[in-house]
């Protein structure tokens, strides 16, 4: 049977690496995580054991195991839509207001995972679209980034099962912006699809060749950085920003004493900030 404990050593070396190499900082009582996310590759790899996989990861005799590890701990659960007001905001708000530059709107979700919240923006804008015919004369163009390959050909297959589905999707929504894929799974259509383009991008490397946006989703990712990283990516991010542009956050996430580059502006529900 294949061992699958780690050491207190094994565990503080496997930490460091993954720190280095994506910024994700786990902490001292996080060893069920690395065991329940690292514990099917051993078998995948032809290990013995667990401690065996992360010596040989710590030490890069394997570049596709190391990569590998990364994909699985860094791929993360998400929703549809997730606390509905960051896209209320955007349909109600930040939209109209850009709309009024006459100019294509770029959008960029830094952490897209499965691709659930580039999609759910790219559905937002096509409902504002429709409510308010006229208001988006130029397109709005989403760029969404994740450290995952394997995440990135999920998003860009855009198929998803029933149980993705029912995690925030109204049926209304399932309507309007869905089709049968052909095996039991529903895909997003040609008209959403086309909005977003998937691209890599580790958040711990400069964000120059991805050009400039005019709101940026980093929601829920600062949460797993130590703070100079968080100070780091949220600095980079506002020099990715246009004049004026926003920032999205996750609900328990704050800039408080790591940036100065945002005013804060609170809508109710919810807070954004603002680009100053």
């Amino acid at each position: 049977m294949t061992a699958i404990t780690i050491n207190d050593q094994e565990y503080r070396e496997f930490c460091r690496f993954l720190e280095a190499q994506c910024g994700i900082v786990l902490g001292d009582s996080k060893q069920y995580l690395v065991r329940s996310r690292l514990s099917p590759l051993v078998s995948q790899f032809s290990l013995s054991s667990l401690s065996e996989l992360l010596q040989v990861v710590v030490t890069g005799r394997n570049r596709e195991l190391r990569v590998a590890a990364v994909d699985a701990m860094t791929t993360n659960e998400t929703l549809w839509f997730r606390d509905t007001y960051p896209y209320t905001v955007l349909a109600e708000r930040i939209l109209p207001e850009l709309a009024a530059n006459k100019r294509p709107i770029k959008v960029w979700s830094s952490a897209s995972s499965s691709g659930q919240e580039p999609y759910s923006i790219a559905m937002t804008a096509l409902e504002t679209q429709h409510r308010r015919p006229g208001l988006l004369a130029s397109p709005v163009q989403i760029t969404a980034t994740d450290i995952s390959q394997t995440m990135l050909e999920t998003c860009r297959s855009g198929a998803y099962d029933n149980l993705a589905l029912s995690r925030g999707l109204s049926m209304e929504r399932r309507r309007m912006f869905f089709e049968d894929n052909g095996d039991g799974r529903l895909k997003v259509n040609d008209k959403v699809k086309r909005m977003v383009n998937f691209r890599p991008q580790n958040l711990k490397d400069s964000y120059a060749l991805l050009g400039k946006f005019d709101v940026i989703f980093c929601r829920n990712v600062l949460i797993y950085f130590s703070p100079e990283m968080k100070a780091k990516v949220l600095n980079q991010m506002a020099a990715s920003l246009n004049p004026g542009g926003y920032l999205l956050l996750g609900a328990s996430e704050s800039l408080t004493g790591l940036t100065d580059r945002f005013e804060m502006i609170r809508c109710n529900p919810g807070i954004i900030y603002k680009l100053k």
